[in-house]
């Protein structure tokens, strides 16, 4: 058996996935150390891994946003994005690659597996040094410059025309030269710091420098690429509950599960598990929006108590946490502000979206849903509810949505995702030479 050292950044999205694959990895017999913020401390112990905790201002909690991005509110569209992946994903490059270099020392693993947002282990990727294989799994769509896609962060569908060629070299050297300069030469600065003096690497393309990259997606889902780089694979989505007891609380069945008997068509809102401390956003919209249409709306607070939404209309049903491998095989759409995960186990139960994303890469999520035909992208988090109601009816109204999120369902079964991962782990760590 192998020795892993799995990594993610301190964020519940991105936590869950990567401690479900630590929980195969374990069970499969493997010594599995996980490296990632305090408060995941008991999860990560609780899928039979060690837990080695991140340090400085790599280890933040993500449910006290104020408290990592203390100035978010001062901006909006594309200069917030960017000042997420600042103050995320690049400013705690140091604080990652030391706690990650101590954690190779002290583990010695045959490879590590790392969220692809973990950017701390990119010294390693471009130092030159001994080391062990990196393996990275896509928790968040596919960031990666090509002929036939717009840059991340525009939230604009594909195109390989000719003209759509030029469109996105053009927008590209924008994003590279003027959008995205200030995080660019960011992690310039950073990298110089740790001895890296010349960052040839665009920012945004970490993806390509991976040893492996997993992508958890079926291949339908994302934007074709004629130059895919070719460490890229995609390996489908995460089953169904499989997350259950790497995301913490296990959901039961509320007193209201009866309800769910088929006699109307069931609609899911969620805001998540972190961007739910305001429910004027998406929940309250989506509630007023259905009140008088012959449907049941199943609200989850993502861990927030009942009595933080104390009036609802006679039509809803709500819960703190929900059982989703059972409730999203009962549900016709389910409307979200754009979670990956949680978009991508809506698809694999073949359920179509309304999609409401408005930060973090949750408007490329919301894109994507569109572009693939399984549903609404309505193009901001805080639509109207004239507008929800309106997405919902016609989701429920054209099979066209329906029907093509079971295509992708269908797609999604194809993969055996876990056992993929493993052994696209022991493949690459076959072929690497020894690096202690």
């Amino acid at each position: 058996m192998s020795t892993y050292l799995v990594c993610s950044s301190p964020i519940h999205g991105h936590v869950v996935p990567m401690l479900t694959a630590a929980a195969h990895l374990v069970q499969r017999g493997h010594r599995v150390v996980v490296l990632t913020g305090a408060r995941f401390a008991g999860r990560v112990r609780g899928v039979g891994a060690e837990f080695r905790p991140l340090e400085g201002a790599a280890d933040f909690d993500d449910r006290d946003v104020p408290s990592y991005l203390p100035d978010r509110d001062r901006y909006r569209g594309l200069a917030q994005a960017q000042y997420d992946i600042q103050r995320i994903f690049v400013s705690t490059i140091p604080d990652q690659y030391r706690a990650v270099s101590r954690a190779l020392a002290e583990v010695q693993p045959d490879a590590v597996l790392v969220d692809g947002a973990f950017a701390g282990v990119a010294p390693l990727l471009l130092g030159g040094g001994p080391r062990p294989p990196v393996v990275a799994l896509g928790v968040t769509p596919l960031s990666q410059s090509s002929s036939d896609v717009a840059p991340y962060g525009t939230a604009m569908p594909p195109s390989s025309s000719p003209l759509g060629r030029v469109r996105n070299r053009m927008l590209g050297l924008v994003a590279k030269k003027v959008l995205f300069r200030k995080t660019q030469r960011l992690a310039e600065s950073l990298f110089a710091e740790l001895s890296i003096p010349h960052l040839d690497l665009f920012v945004m393309d970490i993806s390509s420098a991976f040893d492996r990259f997993l992508q958890l997606c079926p291949a339908e889902f994302e934007y074709p690429r004629s130059d895919l780089a070719p460490n890229t694979a995609f390996v489908g989505t995460m089953p169904s509950g499989a997350g259950a007891g790497a995301g913490g609380a296990v959901a039961e069945h509320p007193r209201w599960w009866g309800d769910l008997d088929g006699a109307r068509p069931v609609v899911h809102v969620t805001q998540g598990t972190i961007d739910n401390r305001d429910f004027d956003r998406l929940v309250k919209p989506t509630l007023s929006a259905l009140a008088d249409v012959d449907v049941t709306v199943v609200v989850s607070l993502g861990g927030r108590p009942e009595s933080a939404l104390p009036s609802v209309p006679a039509n809803a049903r709500v819960a703190s946490y929900l059982p989703y491998g059972e409730l999203l095989p009962r549900c016709a759409v389910m409307v979200t502000n754009g979670g990956y995960g949680g978009v991508q186990q809506a698809l694999g139960e073949g359920v179509p979206l309304v999609v409401a994303g408005g930060t973090e890469d949750k408007p490329e999520v919301a894109a994507r849903v569109a572009w693939s035909g399984a549903g609404v992208d309505l193009r901001t988090g805080t639509p109207t509810p004239e507008a929800v109601r309106a997405a919902v009816l016609r989701v429920l109204g054209e099979p066209a949505y329906t029907e093509r999120a079971r295509r992708l369902a269908a797609a999604a079964a194809g993969y055996d995702t876990l056992p993929l991962i493993e052994s696209e782990l022991a493949r690459t760590t076959a072929t690497w030479p020894a690096w202690h």
